[in-house]
């Protein structure tokens, strides 16, 4: 499975978790070097699993908190704790 934004692969991973109806991708298959850790909104910092969302920069072009991490997730969501998941302008596939 894919995630892209404008034909660029930002992740790449048979290695995929589904959750809520998002993929999540490990780490090592994401281009975390595209990614910067957005400011946390009171809504994030409400969250009861630790996300945090990143911004993504591509050609030179910011994507303010396309992807995201759950740093501390709760039981239900354990599985997915350290993955990127993506959305807004990402498509994922």
């Amino acid at each position: 499975m894919k995630a892209t934004l404008n034909g660029q692969v930002i992740a790449d991973s048979g290695d995929i978790v589904q959750n809520g109806g998002y993929a999540y991708f490990p780490a090592s298959a994401t281009h975390v070097e595209w990614l910067q850790k957005a400011e946390k909104t009171d809504s994030d910092k409400a969250c009861p699993h630790g996300v945090q969302f990143y911004d993504l920069t591509l050609d030179g072009k910011r994507y303010p908190r396309v992807a995201w991490v759950y740093e501390a997730p709760k039981p239900a969501m354990q599985e997915v704790g350290g993955r990127f998941g993506f959305w807004k302008d990402v498509q994922v596939g």
